[in-house]
């Protein structure tokens, strides 16, 4: 990653986000912290993961999420080069999830 996303406020804007205690505290707190299509882009990209795991094609993809095929190129280089934070993710939310 070229830039170093460590940073203090970073670190305060995730503790602010480990203190949430369920999902209806979530929805509060990024509906004040984020706007609509921010929230809706980091839920598509997350879906476009969850499909892309699932050995979706780019066109189911892009048709089931309205994603473009950059923003899937984009999560699949992630995913396959990245820090594998999402497959941490899906493996602490099992496989009933992946499925929805």
């Amino acid at each position: 990653m070229s830039k170093n996303i460590r940073t203090p406020a970073v670190d305060h804007l995730f503790q602010a986000i480990l203190s949430l205690k369920d999902s209806e505290e979530c929805y509060t707190f990024f509906e004040d912290i984020c706007t609509v299509n921010e929230l809706l882009s980091l839920s598509q990209r997350f879906e476009v993961a969850k499909m892309l795991r699932s050995q979706k094609t780019y066109l189911e993809i892009a048709e089931k999420t309205g994603a473009s095929t950059a923003t899937i190129s984009r999560v699949n280089r992630s995913l396959n080069y990245g820090n594998d934070g999402y497959d941490m993710v899906f493996s602490r939310l099992g496989d009933d999830f992946k499925k929805a």
